[in-house]
């Protein structure tokens, strides 16, 4: 219970830190955040926006990648299915583990000790029986995120170095991670401003009206600061 009481106290200090309900530019989003720091461990800075669309809808359903240039400050472990040179080249950028069938057996058995999946087209058929397995994780690999892919070498390096998948939800938000708190502030502004580059570009043509109703960053712990979404061209 002491330790219950003592995180509620670290996030009511972070609240006085900042007005609720003001919609901060993202320079004062970031540095009112920083401010926030209460925790002894390196939170991630998450980032949610609502967007104005129906994700029940085929024709509104909001998805991409954003490579971060600071990268997202959480070391991915990426699993890769190829065969010959592609498995090479897979293993010298970097791998957490490589295969072919034997891997896709390793999985189909419960192994799933990565965080991201990669493989190539000519392999896709059988990994394609996975699909129940992966596609509930979010580890199904698929060809917009660029995860099905012969350039294995460079999904491997892309995803390690900061690339992220973005899917709006059911309820018409997207969650995102933007780094870690000990990152210096243009850091983090710049990761979350390529962020929301990527998600005005995955912008739907049938959705009407505003389109990006609200941005809120936070860390693991704090309380969330709102951001005014005029700030990108939303």
């Amino acid at each position: 219970m002491g330790k219950i009481r003592k995180m509620g106290k670290r996030y009511k200090e972070s609240f006085k830190q900042f007005e609720a309900a003001k919609r901060y530019v993202l320079d004062e989003a970031v540095a009112v955040l920083k401010k926030g720091k209460t925790c002894k461990f390196d939170e991630t800075v998450d980032v949610a926006i609502r967007l104005g669309v129906d994700p029940k809808q085929a024709d509104q359903m909001v998805r991409g990648v954003a490579q971060l240039p600071h990268g997202s400050g959480k070391t991915l472990k990426v699993a890769v299915i190829a065969k010959g040179e592609r498995e090479k080249e897979a293993k010298s950028a970097g791998a957490h583990v490589v295969g072919a069938e034997d891997l896709i057996e390793k999985i189909k058995s419960g192994w799933f000790e990565f965080d991201k999946l990669v493989a190539t087209p000519d392999m896709m058929a059988a990994v394609g029986k996975l699909g129940t397995i992966l596609g509930p994780k979010g580890l199904m690999p698929n060809p917009k995120s660029g995860t099905v892919t012969m350039e294995v070498g460079k999904a491997v390096r892309d995803l390690m170095g900061g690339k992220i998948e973005f899917r709006v939800d059911k309820t018409g938000i997207v969650h995102a991670i933007a780094g870690k708190m000990s990152f210096e502030e243009q850091k983090l502004k710049e990761n979350i401003s390529t962020l929301m580059e990527s998600i005005m570009k995955a912008k739907p043509s049938s959705a009407k009206g505003t389109y990006v109703k609200s941005v809120t960053i936070s860390t693991t712990m704090g309380p969330g600061i709102k951001v005014d979404p005029t700030a990108f061209g939303a």
